[in-house]
């Protein structure tokens, strides 16, 4: 077998990793067949990602990089295993010592504030949504899943973005393109027991604690509510080369500030302006002075509001 090419059922590493994952989770019976399909369904999806970058796709890279518990988990989920299923619900969010159920809650609220119904059937509907695709006889969206990256902060991110494309379109703007689903849902990299995450969160919030409320509503309405640097700056009366300029001098402050801090408590971990802004992007969507309520306060003392249709920043 070549390195570019996807395993044979005589494979050694395949066997290898097939009885890895069963010894890790005994109570999901995938059978070996199925687990190779799977498996070349995956490195399908990897190489096309690769192939989109202007990179090859290297077999044993592909295996290097696979989270195979979490891929494992979410096959079986796949063959419609209950008990696959259920170790999904009790799977806990890599962010905070919760439940992933209520790592979801948690986003709905934010989304959806005061409106508990609304709330409680993002959650309960979201299960439903990973098994069917957007359109009839399209790839359900679990099936996106290609093992490259840990599971529960991909399906975070997934119900976050889906919520965030379904309020747009209620307003009437565009969509997030569907590369969003599964491009911005890298974790936490992997450095001790949780520390750096905390010591980012502190950071992160000395800095927040800099940004004044001009800079915090462009970070707001580029963010909460995916508005293009256009729309922002129609929305706002400014010119778009303003947006673009507070956009860039806000990540250069923030990757200056909190990339300094970590470093000094002796960081040694690799890409630390990756980790910043994914982890900032996180930390963002559960700052309180970047909520709906304050967003719309904010504009409503620049006499503004959100646009309910296109036709508001035309």
């Amino acid at each position: 077998m070549s390195n570019g090419s996807p395993t044979s059922n005589g494979d050694a590493r395949t066997r290898l990793l097939y009885h890895f994952c069963r010894l890790q989770l005994p109570a999901l019976a995938l059978p070996p067949a199925v687990f190779e399909r799977h498996l070349r369904r995956a490195f399908t999806l990897y190489a096309a990602k690769r192939a989109k970058a202007g990179g090859s796709a290297d077999w044993l890279a592909f295996l290097d990089n696979l989270y195979s518990v979490d891929w494992f988990l979410c096959c079986a989920c796949l063959e419609g295993q209950s008990r696959a299923w259920e170790c999904l619900f009790a799977a806990r969010a890599s962010r905070a010592d919760c439940l992933l159920v209520d790592a979801l809650r948690a986003r709905a609220v934010r989304l959806f504030p005061r409106d508990e119904l609304r709330q409680d059937n993002a959650v309960s509907e979201f299960w439903g949504f990973l098994l069917a695709g957007e359109k009839a006889g399209s790839t359900p969206i679990l099936a996106r899943y290609d093992g490259q990256r840990p599971l529960v902060p991909w399906l975070i991110r997934v119900f976050q973005n889906k919520h965030i494309s379904d309020l747009r379109q209620g307003r009437g703007l565009q969509a997030l393109p569907e590369d969003d689903l599964d491009e911005h849902d890298l974790p936490l990299a992997q450095e001790g027991d949780g520390r750096w995450h905390e010591e980012f969160r502190l950071a992160a919030r000395e800095w927040l604690g800099e940004v004044g409320d001009g800079e915090l509503l462009i970070l707001g309405l580029r963010l909460r509510y995916r508005l293009s640097q256009r729309e922002v700056a129609r929305l706002l009366g400014v010119h778009e080369g303003n947006v673009s300029r507070q956009t860039a001098k806000l990540r250069d402050r923030c990757l200056e500030h909190v990339g300094r801090r970590l470093l000094e408590l002796g960081w040694t971990g690799d890409d630390l302006g990756n980790l910043v802004l994914k982890e900032m992007d996180s930390l963002l969507m559960d700052e309180p002075r970047l909520s709906a309520d304050r967003l719309g306060a904010l504009l409503a003392r620049r006499g503004k509001t959100l646009p309910q249709s296109a036709a508001d920043l035309a």
